[in-house]
């Protein structure tokens, strides 16, 4: 049966897909910037030319050249032909290279890079139905993270998340007792020990590496002393009578997210709150089609399921659960009162209550 093709429609794709090629390209554009400082080198000292940010970044100028030439193709960067200098415009160099905003992109990227290097792996897990553990991908992963979600920490933690819980913010200046679950490098963690002295906190994470690094960065913000990090998976994570537990961008990612819940339902005091961060999505996949649920969906095949694969049970809740899914594993496990409490373009923040 000879289908019609729409010639305009078929080009359109092309183009779409040499946009997408680009996109793919300048993922690792972003992390070499980052890495060898053009962006800084920029914002530090104004615009330049290719021989003069090779000086200021100690690099070869055949790849600022080209690097810079690239950049400005996607709109990075503006190239003024009547002077031959490139500009980092300010709006970039707020989301390139200030890593207290909560625009900050780099990780982003870094993250996404990481993930993608593991895709030859994945298309044998995908045959197979097997899994690739958290622990099994490259440390930009990890890294980078820690850099895309910490600035959405910072920005948010204490101003928006913590006040929407129901009477949390008082416990926790009184003087409580938090487990913070799947914790990561810790950096959720570390926010809320600073800025609450009087409370004891404790981190798991089943990642050794991860666990190893959130303990070096407790001692360098000076907290090291009030946090007690562990090697623990999230169903067997130790401590009971915690006032408040917490799991950022992490449910999702578990094998066992019901099992987890129930050990958070079991650890939580009888007038306890589990404060759950996850990604920003929709119920219905058409909810997700927009450019924040492609990122997700892209990180859900290529990340997320296959980390819950590599675990026991292997639910694979994916990075787009939805608000529905997600009640419907604290429900699961016993807790009887779930509400929205706040979000971001990236996030939703649930209040989780026996």
């Amino acid at each position: 049966m000879t289908v019609a093709i729409d010639g305009d429609k078929l080009m359109g794709l092309v183009y779409q897909a040499v946009g997408e090629a680009g996109a793919t390209l300048h993922a690792a554009l972003v992390v070499m910037g980052d890495r060898l400082g053009y962006y800084q080198a920029l914002a530090d000292g104004g615009p330049a030319t290719p021989g003069e940010l090779a000086e200021r970044t100690s690099t070869s100028e055949h790849y600022t050249r080209e690097w810079l030439n690239a950049q400005a193709a996607g709109g990075y960067v503006e190239y003024d032909a009547s002077t031959g200098l490139y500009t980092l415009p300010p709006e970039q160099t707020v989301a390139l290279t200030d890593p207290n905003s909560p625009a900050y992109l780099p990780g982003l990227f870094q993250t996404a890079l990481g993930t993608v290097q593991h895709t030859t792996q994945t298309i044998e897990a995908a045959r197979s139905g097997a899994g690739i553990g958290w622990h099994e991908h490259t440390s930009d992963v990890h890294v980078g993270c820690e850099r895309f979600f910490r600035p959405s920490y910072n920005a948010n933690l204490l101003s928006s998340w913590l006040p929407a819980l129901d009477g949390v913010v008082e416990k926790l200046e009184r003087g409580a007792k938090v487990a913070d679950i799947g914790c990561g490098h810790g950096s959720s963690t570390i926010l809320m020990a600073d800025a609450f002295p009087r409370t004891e906190f404790f981190g798991s994470d089943y990642h050794q590496e991860s666990i190893e690094t959130a303990r070096l960065r407790a001692a360098e913000a000076g907290v090291g002393e009030r946090i007690r990090f562990e090697v623990a998976p999230a169903t067997g994570f130790s401590g009971s009578d915690y006032d408040l537990v917490t799991t950022f961008d992490a449910l999702h990612d578990m094998g066992d997210p019901v099992g987890a819940a129930r050990r958070v339902r079991e650890a939580l005091a009888p007038d306890g709150t589990w404060m759950l961060v996850e990604p920003m999505a929709g119920d219905h996949v058409e909810d997700n089609l927009n450019p924040v649920g492609r990122v997700y969906y892209g990180f859900s095949t290529l990340l997320c399921t296959p980390g819950s694969l590599s675990q026991p049970v292997g639910l694979a809740l994916g990075t787009q659960a939805g608000p529905a899914r997600i009640r419907d594993v604290t429900t699961a496990a016993g807790f009887s009162r779930f509400r929205t409490v706040a979000e971001t373009p990236f996030n939703l923040v649930f209040e989780v209550r026996p």
